[in-house]
């Protein structure tokens, strides 16, 4: 995707104030600190700790251990409300997430602040992340008499497994005060630097997942006449599954099966006993809940019945769609285009089937989860997520702060 875009030498970051200009060494060397120290979901330890010294130092009401290694931190601002006549009003909350968690990745990049964790890394942008919101929090913080409600800023652990997001919910990082809005963002390289995707309604996919065992019986390869094989059973199941999106699934809405494992067999004569594949399902439509793994299993068993073979499924729900509400989404897509003034700029038609947790945030209270763009080829930085060679340009950080200080501005205005 980021071939399709010129490269990001243009980028102009004059509209970027100078307080956050001047914070940007700041950033950069929060985030390589949070590089080199990456932890996996709820084990972020060191992460937090960081986070919770800067709050202090910056003298930011905050509480740790939320959902284990989450923090919250508050922020009131003290800007007198124009449009309120009434004594102690219950002001506005904006609410700003950023996750935490690394990947268990072996980085391959030979940098200065390369990972320290073995087989850890932070292949995903979540220590930029951090760091944004660091710069946010502390921009913030000194700038109170330029906004009126309160923001609270949600330092998230484990999105990328098992899911911080809902326990951080149960604990009640959406109360006390009452969050009436939240945003986000995700360093993206799918886009070049300079670009904001962002859009109203789905953004990113709901993700399913299921293990199957086909349970058949084995025997010698010469004898097939004895045996149920397990191999031709599953075979014609992956087949079989993709009817679902081709036949099943109306083609106006996107949706994936994907059976990424599948293993059988333990040598070339013998026919296998057992098979066992794991898979993913993704798809946009919440209206669709419940629909794929009603009809996984229907292709499963008919297909096991007709061969003479049983199986074992375990099927469950990860995470729902992110689907962005209209108001805050078009908040986010105006203060993007006063920030990103360049020849790429704002880009609506982002979607992806990958899947985020911040999803369970959008099902509590309206908002919005958007791109930015950190992809460099000039600088060679532009692999993909999850690649042990990510990384990022860093300029998309200060970027990133003015992106949410503006957000912040323009929802208590």
């Amino acid at each position: 995707m980021v071939s399709t875009f010129p490269n990001p030498s243009s980028v102009d970051l004059s509209r970027i104030r100078l307080a956050i200009r001047s914070l940007q060494p700041q950033l950069v060397e929060w985030r390589r600190r949070l590089h080199q120290q990456p932890e996996l979901g709820f084990q972020e330890k060191l992460t937090a700790e960081f986070v919770w010294q800067k709050l202090q130092e910056w003298g930011i009401e905050h509480q740790t251990g939320i959902a284990q290694t989450g923090i919250v931190a508050t922020i009131k601002g003290n800007k007198p409300d124009p449009k309120s006549k009434i004594q102690n009003p219950k002001l506005p909350v904006l609410a700003i997430r950023a996750d935490m968690d690394a990947l268990p990745i072996q980085e391959l990049n030979e940098v200065p602040y390369k990972s320290q964790h073995d087989g850890v890394m932070h292949a995903c942008g979540h220590d930029g992340h951090t760091a944004i919101a660091l710069g946010t929090a502390y921009y913030l913080q000194q700038h109170r008499q330029d906004f009126s409600g309160t923001v609270k800023i949600i330092f998230q652990p484990a999105e990328e497994s098992p899911g911080g997001a809902k326990p951080m919910i149960e604990a009640g990082v959406l109360k006390k005060p009452d969050v009436d809005a939240i945003i986000g963002l995700h360093l993206w390289n799918n886009l070049p630097l300079g670009t904001v995707g962002v859009r109203a309604g789905a953004l990113m996919a709901a993700v399913e997942c299921f293990n199957c065992t086909i349970l058949g019986k084995g025997g010698h390869g010469a004898l097939p006449h004895q045996t149920v094989d397990s191999v031709v059973v599953a075979a014609q199941i992956v087949n079989a599954l993709q009817t679902i999106v081709a036949r099943n699934v109306n083609p106006i809405d996107s949706a994936v099966v994907t059976v990424g494992e599948l293993h059988a067999g333990t040598k070339r004569n013998v026919i296998a006993d057992t098979a066992r594949m794991t898979a993913t399902v993704r798809y946009f439509n919440p209206s669709l809940k419940g629909f794929f793994n009603q009809r996984v299993e229907q292709i499963i068993a008919g297909i096991c019945q007709s061969h003479g073979a049983s199986y074992d499924l375990e099927y469950w729900s990860l995470y729902p769609p992110v689907i962005n509400d209209i108001k805050i989404a078009e908040l986010v897509r105006t203060v993007a285009e006063e920030v990103v003034e360049t020849p790429l700029g704002i880009v609506p038609e982002c979607q992806t089937m990958a899947a985020e947790d911040m999803s369970f945030f959008l099902q509590e209270v309206p908002g919005c989860y958007f791109f930015l763009g950190s992809a460099n080829p000039e600088k060679d930085l532009a692999y993909p997520h999850h690649h042990p060679r990510f990384d990022f340009d860093e300029t998309a950080l200060e970027m990133g702060v003015e992106i949410f200080v503006r957000c912040v501005e323009k929802f208590f205005s």
